[in-house]
């Protein structure tokens, strides 16, 4: 039978079992990770001062094993408390990086020891988990990003080579403006969705109410580096190169092309798709991952870079050189393509039936806060004091979040500690395509379904930091 519940507790609620845990070990950990201040060559003589993991940007690159445990040392070099978070990874609530689900946090010029088994198997990624506000320097604004790959047992297909792309932008400000509809994203809008936000934008109009705060940046990088300043990405004709790109941005949606070839993707957020196909663009939302194989058949020396010719001009590429060619990087604009979830799914299957259904309507307060905007779901702005919104879970329930999206920004939904499956993506049922992170677009629906099979508090934002630091968040409660 399926239920409506909304964004209250609600009693009686089955206690959800605690899986069984690593031991913390004595000894030399497995691991070590040091957040400390250092500095970022973005390219010649043009330096950024940030928070970095090892003093390096991105961060180092952590191999697991499934199923493995796993000693890591955390050492806090800075003068403020951290939180490291293990994106997509399935860990308890003491351990996921989350202050918000009771993570404790890394003490200034402390230590914490975390002993702990990774897993699901895939691309994952660490970071910062605070949440600066209108500090531009704190959070994810910062160099605090760091790629994990959890060695699974079977790899997606025969490779040459493999690559790690970290997306992310420096030097940020504040701006005003409002943002523009998002035509990368394939689906249908609700009207009904777009009245809603209609109305509240002639509110804040009629009373005289300038946009709010936006987030822009001067240089943009791969592996923290502008294009034309790192060392290219060195190919051979023939060869399948796998590429891992994260998008490690703070606020931004991202897009990736390389001229004259095809992404075949085979992995979203680490998990295998069931229909991998072939691609011209990229697009990921903030903190999503994909997993592409690429055939190497177009020899030359390429840009592969952001769609957006601004982006680039800023530094958001990296330049692909095949072997014996030389010369000036080239960048021929792709084909017209939307992103779209739905070409990577089931196309002859239908979504398991929820138990539970809880409706999340997302919507902007314009410029609410002091000049930034204030996000609410289901009318509550998170409160950290109060832990409010809290949603109480049914131990083993499947629950089905249908997310209404009444506003004109995109959204970057990511649930911790959990995976959950797109059940319906812009007007259409959907299924097998399973993420941690998933793009809603302006005035669109989408179901997204998961099992409550963690104990504790569970975190659910949006991924984009201004939206998470202004309310865009709820805990779920498993007890």
């Amino acid at each position: 039978m399926v239920r409506g519940l909304g964004v209250l507790a609600v009693a009686g609620a089955v206690s959800c079992a605690r899986p069984p845990q690593p031991p913390r070990l004595k000894g030399k950990a497995d691991y070590t990770v040091r957040i400390g201040a250092g500095n970022v060559e973005l390219a010649p003589g043009r330096t950024v001062s940030t928070t970095l993991y090892g003093g390096q940007f991105p961060g180092p690159l952590l191999r697991f094993t499934e199923g493995k445990p796993t000693v890591v040392d955390i050492y806090n070099d800075t003068d403020t408390p951290e939180q490291l978070h293990w994106h997509g990874q399935t860990l308890a609530a003491e351990v996921d990086g989350a202050a918000e689900e009771g993570t404790p946090y890394i003490a200034a010029h402390g230590r914490r020891r975390l002993s702990f088994t990774p897993g699901p198997a895939g691309f994952r990624f660490y970071h910062s988990h605070l949440t600066p506000g209108g500090d531009l320097s704190g959070g994810q604004y910062s160099g605090q990003v760091g790629p994990v790959y959890v060695e699974p047992r079977h790899h997606p297909g025969a490779y040459d080579q493999e690559v790690f792309l970290t997306l992310k932008e420096f030097e940020p400000s504040l701006t005003r403006g409002q943002e523009t509809d998002a035509d990368f994203l394939a689906g249908a809008h609700d009207p009904a969705l777009r009245a809603l936000a209609d109305t509240a934008r002639a509110q804040a109009l009629s009373r005289g109410t300038p946009p709010g705060y936006e987030v822009s940046y001067r240089a943009f990088t791969i592996n923290g580096r502008m294009l034309g300043a790192g060392d290219p990405i060195r190919v051979k004709t023939g060869e399948r190169v796998l590429f891992h790109v994260l998008n490690g941005s703070a606020t931004e949606e991202r897009s990736l092309a390389l001229p004259g070839h095809m992404f075949t993707v085979v992995e979203l957020d680490g998990n295998p798709v069931p229909k991998p196909v072939a691609v011209p663009v990229l697009w990921l939302g903030t903190a999503e991952r994909i997993s592409a194989l690429v055939e190497m058949n177009q020899p030359g020396v390429w840009i592969l870079g952001d769609l957006s010719d601004e982006a680039r001009r800023h530094g958001m590429g990296i330049v692909v050189e095949y072997a014996g060619r030389s010369g000036q990087p080239l960048w021929v604009p792709p084909p017209l393509f939307r992103w779209d979830y739905r070409v990577f799914a089931h196309t002859d299957a239908t979504p398991a039936a929820p138990d539970y259904v809880i409706d999340l309507l997302i919507e902007k307060q314009n410029a609410a806060d002091n000049g930034f905007n204030v996000w609410t779901i289901n009318g509550q702005r998170f409160s950290m004091q109060s832990k409010q919104p809290l949603i109480q879970l049914h131990r083993g329930g499947r629950y089905r979040l249908r997310l209404r999206n009444a506003s004109d920004d995109v959204h970057s939904i990511h649930l911790h500690r959990h995976t959950f499956e797109i059940t319906r993506f812009a007007g259409t049922p959907t299924a097998g395509v399973r993420k941690d992170v998933a793009m809603i677009g302006d005035y669109q629906v989408m179901e997204i379904d998961f099992v409550a099979d963690q104990p504790g508090l569970s975190l659910f934002h949006c991924h984009q930091q201004l939206h998470m630091d202004f309310g865009f968040m709820a805990l779920f409660h498993c007890s």
